[in-house]
């Protein structure tokens, strides 16, 4: 299957579009720097939410899909998303709806960004990992990063790179 995302170039205009829910952008662009679905995101709350001197931040949680305890490492960048730490067993994104309606709203906020393809919330995790696989992060990590049981899940974005790069390769052409 077709599976859409955004190149970091996409990706850092929708971050500086405006968004009529704002909490909706911020939860995108969370997804768009961890890889977690939307069903994570929605049901993260604040002690999932960690930090160590060894390990820095990261999450720990159980996947709503695969019910797979994780350690997901998260950037300082992810992190600042996130607002004001409240009460353990709160929301961090609190009054985040997923619906027809919100996914219209994405849409339109990708089209001022002056994005034309057709995007939904799950594709800030293709973006996640088109984009870790882009910077050169091996496939086992990414795949680890992602909580996928199996590797061949993965692999599917590695033929999106392949694709990429076949596409990179045609782009000097000389007139010989």
């Amino acid at each position: 299957p077709e599976r859409e995302f955004l190149t970091k170039e996409e990706l850092q205009a929708a971050a500086n579009t405006e968004c009529e829910i704002p909490q909706l952008k911020t939860a995108f662009i969370f997804s768009c720097l961890t890889g977690l679905r939307w069903s994570d995101i929605n049901k993260l709350v604040w002690s999932e939410v960690q930090h160590s001197k060894e390990n820095g931040y990261y999450i720990r949680f159980r996947q709503k899909k695969t019910k797979g305890a994780e350690t997901l490492p998260i950037s300082e960048q992810a992190f600042g998303l996130l607002g004001d730490r409240t009460e353990p067993e709160d929301r961090v994104f609190v009054g985040l709806k997923y619906s027809a309606w919100h996914n219209l709203k994405l849409q339109q906020r990708m089209m001022k960004a002056g994005i034309t393809k057709t995007i939904t919330f799950h594709c800030a995790r293709h973006t996640y990992a088109t984009l870790q696989l882009s910077a050169g992060t091996d496939i086992y990590t990414v795949s680890k990063l992602l909580g996928h049981k199996e590797l061949k899940t993965t692999q599917v974005y590695a033929k999106i790179i392949d694709e990429k790069k076949k596409e990179a390769a045609n782009k000097i052409q000389l007139d010989l």
